[in-house]
């Protein structure tokens, strides 16, 4: 078949879009600048719609099984116009598509910047219909002329609470997708499929919500991020030879999510990003460009105190905050952050008696939590508070409050998750708790903080006006929309999102939040692979990275320990009074590194010279570049005492960080040969 195909792009990506009266417009490959061009024929008969949608009254046609592909609706759209310009430097392309037969017309938004590529969708319709999947990202012809199942391997993420980011690559082969030979015989190719999906309201606590799709022939990478703080879906198949990807939000099958449109309705995809690099260093460096353009800006980046981790764990008094405050001022902790338990009055109760927010009497005697955040100002430091908004406890006064409808519910059932009922921050009634709370601690504290945690997975949604899996993904959206309002208010003040450690380190969350936590890990040597992992998944000025130190640590412990934020965003923690006043030296030098060095975070791109780190690797390494320098942390955790870590560009090595030595340092021709004592860690610069 000859059809039109036209480019679209900008120096570094190229895309080849075939259309025409028979068909619908089809993404038919993606090329960088040097690549031949693409063999349109072969493209096309593998190539799928560049949106993918599924109708409840029509499904799919051409495809049995649960794969999410051969929309019917889809194959019935054509391509009607389409926009382009730049704007910002930003290459930006809509294509309108219609469907006159059932009413849907869509507009696919790209917007090109570098080789990163950000897409989404807009639905509308002119008579009444059903949503069962729409795809924020459809790819197809990946791996034409290959022996794709040897020779294309998938890089995936696990995210386990406190193990965060372990990053593995298998071949689609090991990861079950064959070549089974049936498109000889006129078929499409198999039944199955490669899924990675994330169910309930923890976006991340299973897997990180990326890919990356491996040519290991040439190392060539295509990566992919679904940015959303919810249900998400991404699927790798095969089809004509190729292998297609289709990512999404929720889904009617894997997450109970439909969308009934009216006429004069818009439904929004989730929003996605694809990056082409030769390595995971140019796809890292990309994703970090994207996210540094697309999130609201950052003001300044504080050394954070948090009481929380190896410290109160949620049981804060008067007593006990006072001597923590002394010391964090010392050291120069530039904000001061109360954690979860300072509402609490029963002293064990702060879990399940939530949604109130008001300061505990019994806590804080002698003036209230007023004269402890009084305390914090008067030390030098900024005052910050915990909060988890989101959650109301079965004993608070609030649940008997509030109306029904401002709860998460199932067939009129208010859900319960835990000792905790969870808002519904589109109802009115909800949204307006919310903001009473935060604007009263505001005004009686002037916060210069808030952590806003979030520790319940409430499961797949509330049926409350819609399906369970919409009602997610409205309650999401109207939560991160609420934070911004927050910021707009407020704008000195600084929002750091949480979710039991980093359950929701997702790319929507992040083109919100000023700080993410990244872990609730307490044991300080199995930081390193959690941190020097992050930067794939959140850009380093945003990676609150907890640095656990007390008195009872070694001049190396405590030092490992703060190497490992100095790259990233610092929360310092632990029993900081316990510590002597030697020890103080040694923290309070780290801190002074990193005001010296902090300038520089959101600018430089990260570097991995030993590879992505193994949960248990002996010896790891990340690096910041910048144009003028290196910035590399390492730690030995264990094995030999020496390695050799490959550095073409280094010339000249000293450490930043500790400097009472140790250690030895050799450069040579490409590499850098490190001694260290064991379990230690130095930060060094390398011009």
């Amino acid at each position: 078949m000859s059809v039109p195909v036209f480019q679209w792009g900008n120096d570094a990506l190229r895309l080849h879009i075939a259309h025409g009266d028979q068909l619908p417009p089809r993404l038919l490959a993606l090329t960088l600048p040097d690549d031949p061009e693409p063999d349109i024929g072969a493209c096309l008969r593998s190539a799928l719609p560049v949106i993918e949608i599924a109708l409840a009254g029509s499904g799919r046609h051409g495809t049995s099984g649960k794969r999410h592909i051969d929309g019917l609706a889809a194959q019935r759209l054509r391509l009607v116009t389409w926009q382009q310009y730049v704007e910002d430097d930003v290459h930006r392309l809509r294509l309108d598509l219609t469907d006159p037969d059932n009413g849907l017309d869509v507009k696919v938004h790209y917007a090109l910047a570098g080789p990163t590529l950000h897409t989404w969708a807009e639905i509308s319709t002119t008579q009444p219909v059903v949503l069962d999947y729409v795809s924020s990202l459809t790819l197809s012809g990946l791996g034409q002329g290959l022996r794709w199942e040897d020779e294309l391997a998938l890089w995936h993420a696990a995210n386990p609470w406190s193990g965060e980011f372990r990053w593995r690559r298998a071949t689609l082969a090991e990861l079950g997708l064959y070549d089974v030979g049936m498109v000889d015989y006129d078929q499409t190719g198999s039944k199955n499929r490669i899924a990675m999906t994330s169910t309930g309201s923890w976006s991340t606590s299973e897997r990180l919500p990326m890919g990356i799709l491996e040519d290991l022939r040439t190392g060539r990478m295509l990566a992919w991020q679904i940015e959303h703080n919810g249900a998400w879906h991404y699927e790798l198949g095969d089809r004509y030879g190729a292998v297609y990807l289709t990512a999404s939000g929720p889904t009617a099958a894997e997450h109970q999510w439909s969308q009934r449109l009216e006429p004069g309705e818009t439904f929004r995809t989730v929003p996605a990003a694809i990056a082409l690099g030769s390595n995971i260093e140019q796809i890292a460096a990309a994703f970090t460009a994207h996210r540094r353009r697309i999130r609201r800006p950052q003001r300044d980046n504080p050394i954070v105190y948090n009481d929380f981790l190896n410290g109160l764990m949620a049981d804060p008094t008067t007593e006990r905050e006072l001597p923590l405050i002394e010391a964090a001022a010392d050291l120069g902790a530039e904000i001061f952050c109360i954690d979860a338990g300072w509402y609490d009055d029963e002293r064990g109760g702060w879990w399940d008696a939530v949604g109130e927010w008001r300061p505990s009497v019994n806590r804080f005697p002698d003036g209230g939590l007023a004269a402890v955040i009084d305390r914090i100002r008067k030390a030098g430091m900024r005052p910050g508070l915990w909060l988890e908004p989101e959650v109301v406890g079965v004993r608070s006064p609030v649940a008997r409050s509030l109306p029904d409808e401002a709860f998460f519910q199932r067939d009129g059932q208010r859900l319960t998750e835990w000792g905790r009922h969870q808002l519904d921050l589109r109802h009115p009634a909800a949204k307006a708790h919310v903001d009473a709370v935060v604007d009263r601690l505001m005004a009686e504290f002037d916060l210069a903080y808030l952590k806003l945690d979030y520790n319940i997975d409430i499961g797949p949604g509330t049926d409350v006006r819609g399906s369970v899996g919409a009602g997610l993904l409205e309650h999401n959206r109207a939560y991160l929309a609420w934070v911004g309002e927050l910021m707009d208010r407020y704008p000195t003040l600084t929002i750091e999102g949480c979710s039991a450690g980093g359950s929701r380190t997702d790319g929507a969350s992040g083109a919100v939040f000023s700080i993410q936590s990244l872990t609730d890990q307490q044991n300080f040597r199995l930081m390193p692979p959690i941190s020097a992992a992050s930067p794939l998944a959140i850009s380093p000025e945003q990676a609150g990275v907890w640095s656990s130190v007390d008195g009872s640590m070694s001049n190396e412990d405590l030092a490992f320990s703060l190497i490992t934020s100095l790259l990233f965003r610092v929360h310092l923690a632990g029993r900081i009074d316990t510590l002597t006043p030697a020890q103080r030296t040694i923290v309070r030098d780290g801190l002074t590194t990193y005001h010296e060095l902090r300038s520089t975070i959101g600018t430089g791109t990260t570097f991995w010279p030993l590879g992505l780190p193994g949960w248990r690797d002996d010896w790891i390494a990340v690096g910041r570049r910048t144009t003028d320098e290196l910035l590399l942390a390492v730690w030995r955790r264990g094995g030999d005492a020496k390695i050799t870590i490959p550095l073409p560009e280094a010339r000249d090595a000293e450490v930043v960080y500790p400097r009472w030595g140790g250690e030895l340092l050799t450069v040579l021709p490409g590499a850098l040969e490190i001694a260290l004592p064991p379990n230690s860690a130095r930060l060094l610069r390398l011009k």
